[in-house]
């Protein structure tokens, strides 16, 4: 695998703006689209299928990844409010449900008790949103079961991905998954 002028973090590449799903009809076809997409500056190529990574692996066609990504990201900000409203609650009602943990441990439980709501609201609000690219991503993931050949192209930006060169290649089907 090899990555151009593209920044990596410690878990891997940085997120880029465009996620492009070639379908290609054989293993020819995409050496061919390897082979001229090789060197262009600005993107990251991935084979996805035989002989590459597994579709379970790539985050844009598996919608359990993005929703715990989702999940994760809605985590960061619902718990920290979650633990403030709990304790906030405890202060403002005046309430001895927890008169036990005396005046300080009472608004502590508060807020572990909203930290608890903060993230169970993170699943559920992850999991209630739907993918609007679920149409492309089922597409995707038909023609790899069929044994079709996928080169996934990621892009900073849209206007760097050379969809002439894409075209010389004839392919199947080019399908936009992500769009940032």
């Amino acid at each position: 695998m090899r990555w151009s002028s593209v920044e990596t973090t410690a878990e891997g590449p940085k997120p880029m703006g465009l996620c492009v799903a070639v379908l290609l009809k054989d293993t020819g076809s995409r050496s061919e689209l390897k082979a001229l997409l090789d060197g262009q500056p600005g993107l990251q190529l991935r084979e996805v299928g035989t002989g590459g990574t597994e579709p379970e692996e790539v985050v844009e066609l598996n919608p359990a990844l993005q929703r715990q990504a989702r999940q994760r990201q809605m985590a960061t900000w619902l718990l920290p409010f979650g633990f403030g409203a709990g304790m906030v609650f405890t202060f403002i009602t005046n309430l001895d449900t927890f008169a036990f943990a005396g005046p300080i441990g009472q608004p502590l439980i508060g807020g572990l008790l909203g930290l608890g709501s903060g993230w169970m609201g993170s699943y559920a609000a992850a999991a209630s949103v739907t993918s609007d690219r679920d149409d492309q991503i089922r597409v995707v993931r038909n023609r790899l079961n069929e044994g079709q050949c996928v080169l996934m192209i990621d892009a900073i930006q849209s206007d760097m991905v050379p969809w002439a060169l894409i075209q010389r290649c004839r392919p199947a089907s080019v399908v936009r998954l992500k769009d940032d």
